[in-house]
């Protein structure tokens, strides 16, 4: 009989497919689809999904139906949304298109900082403190990302006492939770234990979740360890949506279906139906004209197909 005890005894998945598995996406996915999407996703039993992101149409113009986006989710009481803010203006209009939770991100790297917002790691969490304060006065929880926490694709190897300092930074500004990016996905079962057991040290285990690429396909052995550990909080994407950006032709978020198979493999508990699931990454895989990321998608699909 397995022995699961030393993992969690249930893990929350919070699905990042519609907004960060398709912000890149070239082709325009119609809001309508987008919306498809996230109904079938919550029939699946995702609790928790970030629909969208509250940043300038210029710089990312798949996101620029968030607010049809938010208005269309309002019958779905039964999840909990999340959408990305960058910085104040954004946080005003997610307010104002219903948005009861937002996330803001930092990033590890110094150079990685200045590249993708032109800022230092400190001035970009200095920026956020009036965000911060309204979302206080507004009782809006807020969620925080670090990138680059197992490497960076202008500096390398990061160090995890950086990606602590700025996780506890991100807590004391008032997030009440911190998902460790491994942006570029070049971590490894050593690397992740080494940087879990540092930011453990700042930031309480129940404030914690991870977001794994699997560019070089050893994100579920990374989130293994998270699991050993006590992590009971991992970001996924469905059909392996999402790409990085750093790596031509790498895929890029962990697929949901996998999470999710690898935790009934390990009876841990997530309320999801895999089937469902399934069905969900199917419908936008066919949608963008690709296949499916996801291997245990590919394998129910083709047990279907015989």
């Amino acid at each position: 009989m397995l022995d699961n005890s030393q993992f969690p005894a249930e893990v929350t998945l919070v699905e990042v497919g519609p907004r960060d598995g398709l912000q890149n996406e070239s082709q325009w996915v119609a809001t309508d689809i987008k919306l498809k999407l996230i109904e079938l996703l919550a029939d699946s039993g995702l609790k928790k999904i970030e629909a969208t992101s509250f940043v300038s149409p210029k710089w990312v113009p798949q996101m620029a139906d968030h607010t049809e986006v938010m208005q269309g989710l309002s019958d779905l009481k039964q999840v909990e949304f999340t959408v990305l803010t960058p910085n104040l203006q954004g946080f005003e209009k997610a307010i104002s298109a219903g948005a009861k939770e937002v996330a803001i991100f930092a990033a590890a790297s110094e150079s990685f900082s200045q590249k993708n917002i032109n800022c230092s790691i400190e001035q970009s969490l200095q920026r956020f403190q009036p965000l911060m304060q309204l979302a206080k006065q507004q009782n809006i929880a807020v969620r925080g990302y670090v990138s680059c926490v197992l490497g960076c694709p202008y500096e390398g190897e990061i160090q995890p006492s950086k990606v602590a300092q700025v996780s506890q930074q991100l807590v004391n500004l008032g997030c009440y939770q911190i998902s460790l990016g491994d942006t570029i996905g070049q971590g490894n079962p050593l690397s992740t234990k080494r940087l879990l057991a540092c930011v453990l040290e700042q930031v309480p285990i129940d404030q914690l979740a991870v977001h794994f690429h699997d560019t070089y396909g050893l994100a579920l052995a990374n989130i293994m360890v998270a699991l050993e550990m006590g992590i009971s909080t991992i970001d996924a994407s469905v059909a392996g949506l999402g790409g990085c950006p750093y790596a031509k032709g790498a895929s890029g978020n962990v697929a949901t279906e996998d999470v999710v198979y690898l935790l009934e493999s390990l009876a841990i508990k997530s309320q999801i139906n895999l089937d469902k699931l399934v069905k969900a990454g199917d419908y936008i895989s066919q949608y963008l004209g690709r296949g499916n990321n996801s291997k245990v998608a590919k394998a129910i699909l083709s047990k279907a197909i015989d």
